[in-house]
């Protein structure tokens, strides 16, 4: 009887040991395929990311659009391209001198890839209005994912 104990024992601690764990081949497929997953997920964020971004400035054309119609209210004339957006903020020097100056903005936001907007007045299509642009996400001006408002 003891044999038999024995021989029990022995056979159920082989079966276990072999069920123990995954072998590197699993695991190495494992990891493989969540690696696939997130590098899917990462792709589709950036695309989502990217959309954002241009959403968002769309919404600051808008913003600093009302700003500026404001600003032409009061002073009769759009800031000239040297006053810039600043002119919104602090009261601009040179020539248009504004005649009812007011702050209309406690800063300048930037764009979505922290950069300035960059305002034009005449603008390049429409020379009776401003013109805001965005250097977009590679920051250099005058390449293909440029956003104009006049666009």
């Amino acid at each position: 009887m003891n044999t038999t104990h024995t021989y029990c024992q022995t056979h159920a601690t082989r079966r276990l040991s072999s069920q123990r764990g995954f072998t590197l081949l699993e695991m190495v497929i494992v990891l493989g395929i969540i690696g696939l997953i997130i590098g899917g997920a990462i792709g589709v964020m950036g695309k989502v990311g990217d959309g954002a971004a241009i959403q968002r400035v769309k919404g600051d054309f808008n913003s600093l659009g009302s700003v500026l119609k404001m600003y032409k209210i009061n002073n009769g004339f759009y800031p000239s391209t040297s006053q810039g957006l600043n002119a919104l903020v602090t009261r601009p020097s040179g020539s248009p001198a504004p005649k009812s100056w007011t702050a209309l903005a406690d800063r300048v936001p930037l764009d979505p890839w922290g950069l300035e907007y960059v305002y034009r007045f005449p603008g390049s299509k429409v020379a009776t209005e401003f013109e805001l642009i965005t250097r977009g996400k590679d920051g250099q001006l005058g390449t293909s994912d440029d956003i104009s408002s006049q666009e």
